[in-house]
């Protein structure tokens, strides 16, 4: 295990016994402090680690904590193995939580990294040159490679550097000089000079007298160095002050803290748990410093004074530092989070190919995502382009393009939790002798020619005569077309005799042939014989007609004979053939005429002759030839129809089948947008239309065919236009009449239940009359809404309706209408739908715009009037619309003479209703009246005004009163929303004169100008002695008077209301409610309440009777005063309708 590096020696050892005592003091159980005891058996200079922890993750030494003496340096180690990782790892080294310690590098910290390749271990060193005490504290190193992570922890202890004592205290009082004991004097500064140790004659008795110090009391001090003959007290005290434990300091929070660390395998569970002090306190949960909010991932628990962090299914996110904060303490833990293994779930496979064959590798794993090595004899295997590594969720695959005989060997999979090989043999490719050089005789001067054919047209080779390599000259040329190679040797001469031999280049192969040279001595005897075709085309099975397959060779040999040698003419049509090189050819010989087609094409095809003379005569034959190929590929594939799963396709028959019959066809389709095609039929179908079946509903598809004669299969057919297999909706349902005219009938209907993928596109309605069968569309484009108005029907007939849902699939099944339909007007009384915010007062600001829809019914359509206070209305500000169904009134800009009561009737014949709606216009009020300083004294002053005289068509709700004194003439608010036409202002200043403005507030809001006080208030300065007036008893009593008085109301019959009033009076007055003047009693009805002269009546569930004149009368020995307000209750007209037809 890594430990710290030994700072470097002090000139002096420290002394044995004593120093040895004066050690890290025992803790509570008798234990030493960690690390104490390796201090006492190695040299003081050296730093040893605490206890080693056991090896874990990717680390194979981990640093350990250590105490360290300050001034001295300090070194950590840590080592890695990185055999399993697929790159190099990185080290972060950290102190506390989040401080780097890499932007620190430099004087004081210093870092140094070393790779041993045959171990494959990484060594991470950390120095800390001259420890201070500021490094003292907690230490992390952390170690990440891609998706693996793994960190230690360890600390570090700073001391401080202690003073060296001799190694017997009472050494050093000896006294000075050689004279003995009585000799000198004694030589105190021994005590500050640091002395090496000296051996011990004789071994004595090891006491620990700082032990027995600290155990003690104070007052045995000076008894017990007495004893052990210790004369410098002040230093021992001071020594062992130093020494005293520091106990650590209780937290006031925390009972019990978080672990140091907690580690959970991924998409596992943890928990986090501490015990608090207070049950009742708030803790926060801390991620990386920002605050945990409670979800389904992490979950908070509190049960009594535990606290609980549950974190569900963990990922590599969660890996990170928490903190429990408790006011301003903290505790602080790590969570590591460790990844399982990937592991292969499929293993590799060996592949035997050939030579210029794709090779693929194939594997799966068990986590998606994951990273894995391909690697081959040892090397890593990347992407270059020749390999490719493909990655698809859990599986993964190694492509060698184009693989040859170098690609040969074992080739390996790993993963960090596996490792899988397949072996690869790539197999050399045969080479197929199509026609082999023959054996040639020539004559001197005449052309030799060494032809072969092989089966790949890719190879190329080398000629040979008597094993040295020929070269192209003069006369010999070398030509490679497709798969032929030739050796054309002109003007042959007796030194061209030999053995040739055609070796292919990469294939053990050779093909060899002889040339004879022929010396032929010639007596001319001249001879002629008419010359003479012989042509057989008996094995074509046609008379003179040669059948050839497109791309084949065709090469006719027709045998000649005359004397002298005929010439020979080949002919196409009108046209020559005389190339002797090239696709078409004629190649000539003295008995023998061959004519040679290349990859036969279609434009050969035709009528041949050839044409052989000489002086003795003349002869001819005709022959044909015919090409036959696969066919073109069919035309125009379509979509002619769709079912719910399937398709009706057609096509039309390709235009040239290839000079053989059509066999019949095959079928592929896709889904549109994919690379992928089915094939449909393996054996061929023989007509163009054909049904394509176990289709999805409502996906695309195309659809390609192939034609097929006795030739092969033509190239694929255009795909055809996507089509959708679909299938029509079910029918609409609940068909019903929602109103009928002389000639119109409105239809409502609702959607199908099963709509399926292709949706609803609209809807056909169609009518017929009763008993007949003849369906008559009312629309030619199908309508989207479920309701339809059918126009231009017979008046008085007795029709049927029915409606179709449309989609790509095309009709639905119809929904028909039961029961027939008289097309006729029906009656309908007028009725007026009121909004219920038009049943009560409609309030609106002036400039405002007001648009009021009022609905009403009726049949035929009633006449609408509108009138304003019983008139007729006139205003031309005011615009009426008014629909089939409904009336509109509309006002651009409100104004306050807009304000009344509009009554709107609609009327059929002799039937009408009516309905009035109030509107009131407000605006803002005119300021107070009168506004007068009526009382100064002391620092306040008490005004009075009136009401202004322009309310602004609405009640006053208040008054904002605000002063100024005449030195700023600055204005401040006194009281805001004041409902008395009267105040206080209070706090004014002594010295000061004071003015006052009064706004007046209604529901508009403040008035626009401002009532000013016509007196001022004067706050006069008093002397230093106060001389107190004379009390005054202000007499309080007055009259009855009413501050506030009833409003008129109208109330909707059913509900409860109340009507409130106030009053003030000295004595306190008598209140008396009367309705009509007749005095309420004991009524139950009726609630009286009187709540600091606020009065209150009650009127429980008013009906019309209820309805009339309150008063109410308020009496006491000075006068009475009444007020009296008209409360108007109306009846709901639909319940009153509902009533009569209970009824």
């Amino acid at each position: 295990m890594p430990e710290a590096k030994k700072p470097e020696a002090e000139p002096e050892e420290i002394a044995a016994k004593t120093d040895k005592a004066a050690a890290a003091p025992a803790d509570k159980d008798g234990v030493t402090d960690e690390g104490s005891e390796c201090r006492d058996e190695l040299p003081d200079d050296e730093t040893v680690p605490g206890g080693q922890s056991e090896l874990t993750g990717l680390f194979v030494e981990r640093p350990e904590s250590t105490t360290v003496i300050k001034g001295k340096n300090v070194t950590f180690v840590a080592k890695v193995d990185s055999s399993d990782l697929l790159r190099k790892p990185n080290m972060k080294w950290l102190k506390g939580k989040w401080l780097d310690l890499g932007s620190k590098a430099g004087k004081h910290v210093q870092f140094k990294e070393a790779y041993d390749r045959n171990s494959k271990v990484y060594t991470y060193e950390m120095s800390i040159i001259k420890v201070v005490e500021g490094d003292a504290g907690g230490y992390r190193c952390e170690v990440t490679s891609k998706d693996k992570c793994d960190s230690c922890t360890f600390e570090v202890t700073v001391e401080a550097v202690q003073e060296e004592q001799p190694a017997n205290i009472l050494d050093a009082f000896k006294r000075s000089g050689d004279a003995g004991e009585d000799a000198g004097d004694l030589d105190f500064s021994a005590l500050l000079k640091k002395r090496e140790k000296k051996a011990r004659d004789e071994p004595k008795e090891d006491v620990d007298v700082w032990e027995i110090l600290k155990d003690a009391k104070p007052c045995d001090y000076e008894k017990i160095a007495f004893d052990y003959g210790i004369t410098d007290l002040r230093g021992l005290l001071k020594r062992l002050k130093k020494m005293k434990k520091v106990e650590p300091k209780k937290s006031d929070a925390f009972l019990k803290k978080l672990e140091q660390c907690y580690s959970v395998d991924k998409g596992k569970r943890t928990q986090m748990h501490v015990e608090l002090h207070d049950p009742n306190v708030q803790v926060k949960w801390l991620k990386n410093g920002v605050e945990i909010k409670p979800s389904a991932k992490y979950v908070f628990e509190c049960v009594g004074n535990k606290r609980t962090l549950t974190i569900n299914k963990c990922n590599l996110s969660d890996d990170a530092a928490y903190e429990c904060v408790v006011g301003e303490e903290k505790s602080f833990t790590e969570v590591f989070v460790k990844e399982p293994p990937v592991t292969i779930t499929k293993l590799l496979d060996d592949v035997h190919v050939v030579v210029g064959e794709k090779v693929e590798f194939e594997c799966e794993v068990s986590e998606e995502g994951a990273n894995v090595k391909w690697m081959k004899d040892g090397v890593e295997l990347t992407k270059d382009g020749k390999i490719r590594i493909k990655k698809d969720g859990k599986k993964h695959t190694l492509v060698i393009n184009e693989a040859t005989i170098e690609d040969i060997g074992m080739y390996y999979v790993y993963t960090n939790g596996g490792e899988s090989k397949g072996e690869l043999e790539v197999e050399a490719k045969e080479l197929e002798v199509l026609q082999s050089i023959a054996d040639l005789s020539v004559k001197a001067c005449e052309q030799a020619m060494f032809k072969c054919e092989v089966s790949d047209e890719k190879v190329v080779g080398k000629w040979f005569k008597d094993g040295v390599e020929v070269k192209p000259g003069n006369r010999i040329k070398m030509s490679h077309i497709g798969r032929i190679h030739k050796l054309t040797i002109d003007d042959v001469k007796p030194q061209d005799e030999g053995n040739y031999t055609f070796v292919p280049e990469g294939y053990a192969l050779s093909l060899s042939a002889k040339l004879n040279f022929i010396e032929i001595k010639i007596e001319y005897v001249p001879r002629q014989d008419p010359p003479k075709i012989h042509l057989d085309t008996s094995s074509t099975g046609s008379k003179n007609t040669i059948v050839v397959v497109a791309g084949n060779k065709l090469r006719l040999d027709v045998e000649i004979t005359g004397e002298p040698v005929p010439t020979v003419c080949w002919m196409k049509g009108d046209t020559v053939i005389s190339e002797a090189e090239g696709r078409v050819r004629v190649e000539t010989r003295t008995t023998l005429s061959s004519f040679v087609i290349e990859g036969a094409e279609r434009p050969d095809e035709g009528q041949y002759s050839i044409i052989v003379t000489n002086p003795a005569g003349e002869d001819r034959a005709e022959l044909t030839v015919k090409i036959v190929d696969v066919p073109n590929p069919p035309e125009n594939v379509r979509c002619m129809g769709v079912g719910e799963d399937t398709a009706t396709i057609t096509w039309d028959p390709p235009k040239f089948d290839g000079g053989a019959p059509i066999k019949g066809y095959l079928m592929e389709r896709k889904k549109q947008g994919s690379s992928r095609w089915t094939k449909l039929n393996f054996e061929v179908f023989e007509s163009t239309t054909y049904e394509a079946k176990k289709m999805i509903e409502g996906v695309f598809y195309e659809m390609r065919v192939f034609a097929v004669n006795g030739i092969g299969i033509s190239q694929p057919s255009g795909n055809s236009k996507p089509f959708m297999p679909i299938a029509p909706t079910s029918e609409p349902t609940r068909l019903t009449v929602e109103d009928v005219t002389d000639s119109t009938c409105a239809l409502k209907w609702r959607p199908p239940e099963r709509v399926g993928a292709g949706g609803v596109d609209g809807y056909i309605i169609e009518w017929c009359k009763e008993g007949e069968d003849n369906w008559v569309a009312a629309n030619k484009e199908p309508v989207d809404k479920n309701t339809y108005r059918v126009k231009g029907l017979p008046t008085g007939e007795k029709l049927l309706f029915r409606v179709v849902a449309m989609n790509i699939a095309g009709r639905s099944p119809p929904c028909t209408m039961k029961q027939s339909v008289t097309i006729r007007e029906i009656m309908e009384y007028p009725k007026i739908r009121l909004p219920r915010q038009l049943r009560t007062k409609f309030i609106r600001k002036v400039g405002e715009k007001i648009n009021l829809v009022i609905p009403f019914q009726g049949k035929p359509r009633p006449v609408v009037n509108w009138l304003k206070d019983g008139e007729p209305l006139e205003n031309k500000s005011v615009g009426i619309r008014t629909s089939d169904f409904d009336t509109i009134l509309f006002i651009r800009s409100a104004e306050r003479d807009h304000s009344g009561t509009y009554t709107l009737s609609v009327q059929i014949d002799n039937m009408q209703d009516k309905a009035d709606i109030h509107i009131q216009i407000v605006d803002k009020p005119g300021p107070p009246i009168n506004v007068m300083v009526t009382d100064v004294w002391g620092f306040n002053a008490a005004l009075e005004w009136k009401p202004p005289k322009d309310t602004g068509n609405t009640d006053i709700t208040g008054y904002t009163i605000q002063k100024a004194d005449k030195k700023t003439q600055g204005w401040f608010t006194v009281y805001e929303h004041n409902r008395r036409p009267s105040c206080t202002a209070s706090d004014l200043v002594m010295g000061n004169e004071y003015s006052f403005r009064v706004f007046s507030e209604n529901i508009c809001g403040l008035s626009d100008e401002v009532a000013f006080s016509k007196n001022t208030a004067i706050i006069g300065k008093t002397d230093l002695e106060y001389n107190k007036p004379a009390f005054k008893e202000r007499d309080m009593s007055s009259s009855p008077k009413f501050t506030a008085p009833l409003v008129d109301r109208v109330v909707v019959a059913g509900y409860s209301t109340a009507i409130s009033c106030a009053v003030r009076a000295y004595p306190k007055a008598k209140i008396v409610w009367m309705k009509n003047k007749m005095i309420i009693g004991e009524d139950p009805k009726f609630l009286m309440q009187n709540n600091q002269g606020v009065l209150t009546l009650n009127i429980r569930k008013p009906s019309q009777f209820d309805g009339g004149k309150y008063s109410c009368k308020a009496i006491n020995d000075l006068g009475e005063d009444e007020v009296e307000c008209r409360l108007e209750v109306r009846v709901l007209k639909e319940k009153k309708e509902g009533d009569e037809e209970k009824k």
